[in-house]
């Protein structure tokens, strides 16, 4: 494994290993990274609109983001950092395993964008005083070391003025059948292991360390798949995976 260049209290060294070893496997679109690959245009459509209502721009422009600065904090192989700089967003994009970074980086490159990619933790950034007006992350909760920690290190990189996005899965019954033991054993959407249910995220638990953040959800909004389109949705259902629009108190 790649060293990590932070010791961060928040970051697992062993969730790091895990994530490293898939490395090259992040731009195969039938590889490990499968489901969020599926999950991407769903995913990115709610980033979209949720900015530009914020910040008054028009969806459908033709680089809407422009202007923006945005960091993409578990950024892995650039899956959502990518897609958001060709809207025109000054995107940053950030891991704890170096070895991402660098699939990140060289993908990024062959593609013509530029991306400022960094092999660093949340807090390394609240150290340089670097702040955003969008900071996003994306299925990491569930596998940071101190969560709490965590949210207090995103929340000091949001500007005055600007929000968060959060993506996990919630700790139920359901998610336990659909989010670890049929992506994981039944679909092998995932390899085994990749998940540890007992760490996913209850919407009220993301709430509690948000408040002590200063900080609110201000939207919710569940992801559904259906087998028989093969494809995911934005849902009131909010049992497995759901997205949080994060705002200050």
């Amino acid at each position: 494994m790649a060293a990590v260049e932070s010791l961060d209290r928040t970051i697992d060294p062993e969730e790091v290993e895990q994530f490293s070893r898939l490395a090259e496997a992040w731009w195969d679109p039938d590889g490990a990274f499968r489901p969020l690959h599926r999950l991407n245009p769903v995913r990115l459509a709610y980033i979209r609109d949720r900015i530009c209502a914020r910040f008054g721009r028009d969806p459908k422009g033709d680089r809407p983001l422009q202007g923006l600065r945005i960091v993409d904090i578990g950024t892995g192989g650039g899956l959502v950092a990518e897609p958001l700089a060709r809207l025109g967003a000054g995107v940053t994009g950030i891991d704890a395993s170096a070895r991402n970074v660098g699939t990140a980086r060289v993908h990024a490159e062959g593609q013509g964008l530029a991306i400022d990619y960094r092999c660093a933790a949340a807090a390394d950034l609240v150290a340089a005083g670097e702040a955003f007006d969008v900071v996003l992350s994306l299925e990491v909760l569930e596998h940071v070391a101190d969560r709490g920690a965590f949210i207090q290190d995103c929340a000091r990189l949001i500007k005055p003025d600007g929000m968060m996005i959060l993506a996990t899965l919630n700790r139920t019954p359901k998610s336990f059948l659909l989010g670890k033991v049929a992506a994981e054993y039944v679909l092998r959407w995932l390899p085994a292991g990749t998940h540890d249910w007992r760490r996913f995220v209850r919407p009220s638990e993301l709430a509690a360390d948000l408040r002590h953040a200063g900080l609110r959800i201000a939207d919710l909004k569940g992801i559904a798949y259906s087998p028989l389109s093969d494809r995911f949705s934005l849902s009131g259902d909010i049992d497995v995976n759901y997205m949080a629009l994060v705002e200050r108190a």
